[in-house]
């Protein structure tokens, strides 16, 4: 097993109350690996639906070897990427593992899957084909660029639809070239938009008794994701400029450098401005002319960020944020990652914890960022090992006898690991 290094240790997560979760009694059959569909049901667990992880018997989710790793066929994206799930090792190329995962359909609420177009209805494990044994299936399909048309079957990753899509272009300097997210942004929010249309459909299937199928491509949400700087072009028809870490709309926005090291100033209104001004104790530049009115910032900007940037690099970061936050102004350091997660904020917030692993002792835990009073979020369970449940599964929910599930195991049609 490799090690974890140095790095910091947080306590277990809070107690949680004696109260119902909010999907209880939904069960998830989940195809899917990499980030987008896991990210999907990972929320889906944590509202506590029973999540069920459907992997190849021979390694399973490859994101399990990403790097660095706990040991166990347990990378630490693993990990991040699948709380709360049970893990059966299928062999799908046999009729007897199609079979086991056509059972658990057959017994379950909602499927997400994220193969190549095409795979699952070659597998017998289409929409058409699992509707009609189970009606109130709520099937969701993520894929690169949706089923249909003619892009179905071209191969996407999520960094590729950020550049295809005009992200790419919105980030980074001016006179460089457009600049990716390092996260994998786009699969983590198609997997909290898909987590959306699943909760829609289960409240869709009380209202009217019948279940559906859901697609979400990586490329419309990449669209999604350029907020409102597409509707700006559509409107004008004008390209957005890059402009780094500043902004051209809202100025004083961006990074400055203190004495001691960097932090992010936004000022969104003239109001704010006046504030800036105030912790400043520079009330010339609040009634300066130049720099007046938003408009006016905006024509004036490289000379205001000039002057401002002469003020902010005489004295520390820590001094000039605490006069900031007295004023009301939005101000923050540009933390590190060992920063960000040993800050107060990342402290008070409390979303970080410690959960016990089955071989690897104690280990991270990010938790979701919001809070149910009435139905909260499920006790956090580690990522499970590969074919950790396939006997309780084939046993407690599929009802197969000893005889069955050992013959299963025999013709490695299932694998178990414990």
């Amino acid at each position: 097993m490799s090690s974890l290094g140095q790095r910091p240790r947080f306590a277990g997560p809070s107690a949680r109350p004696d109260a119902p979760t909010a999907i209880d009694g939904i069960r998830v059959v989940d195809f899917s690996h990499f980030l987008a569909g896991p990210f999907c049901s990972l929320i889906l667990g944590d509202l506590g639906a029973e999540v069920i992880k459907i992997e190849k018997r021979d390694g399973g989710d490859d994101l399990r070897r990403f790097q660095p790793s706990v040991g166990h066929g347990q990378g630490a994206a693993f990990i991040w990427g699948n709380r709360n799930k049970k893990s059966i090792a299928l062999d799908l190329k046999q009729p007897d593992g199609i079979q086991v995962a056509r059972d658990l359909v057959a017994r379950s609420d909602v499927l997400i899957e994220n193969f190549s177009t095409g795979t699952m209805e070659r597998l017998g494990l289409g929409y058409d084909a699992l509707s009609a044994i189970n009606p109130g299936l709520i099937y969701c399909s993520i894929s690169a660029y949706g089923r249909t048309g003619p892009l179905r079957d071209r191969m996407g990753f999520d960094p590729i639809v950020q550049a295809e899509s005009g992200y790419v272009s919105l980030n980074g300097d001016a006179d460089g070239f457009g600049m990716r997210s390092t996260s994998s942004i786009m699969d983590i929010s198609t997997g909290m938009m898909a987590c959306n249309a699943v909760l829609a459909a289960l409240f869709s299937r009380q209202r009217l008794g019948k279940g559906q199928f859901i697609e979400c491509a990586l490329f419309d949400q990449a669209v999604t994701m350029l907020g409102f700087h597409a509707m700006n072009y559509l409107v004008s028809g004008e390209l957005a400029r890059r402009s780094g870490n500043a902004s051209r709309e809202t100025v004083p926005t961006g990074a400055f450098l203190a004495s001691d090291g960097p932090f992010y100033v936004s000022c969104a209104n003239d109001r704010t401005y006046q504030r800036l001004c105030r912790s400043l104790n520079r009330e010339d530049l609040a009634g300066s002319a130049e720099f007046l009115t938003s408009k006016d910032r905006v024509k004036n900007r490289d000379r205001l960020l000039a002057t401002l940037a002469a003020i902010f690099e005489k004295r520390p970061r820590a001094e000039w944020l605490e006069k900031l936050r007295q004023e009301s102004v939005p101000a923050g350091p540009i933390n590190n990652l060992a920063e960000a997660f040993l800050s107060p904020e990342m402290q008070q917030r409390e979303l970080v914890s410690e959960i016990d692993h089955p071989t690897a002792g104690p280990i991270p835990n990010i938790a979701l960022p919001f809070r149910l009073t009435g139905t909260p979020l499920a006790n956090p369970v580690a990522a499970p090992l590969l074919g950790q449940h396939t006997s309780e599964i084939l046993r407690d929910i599929l009802g197969y006898d000893q005889a069955r599930i050992e013959s299963l195991l025999r013709s490695s049609a299932a694998e178990s690991r414990i």
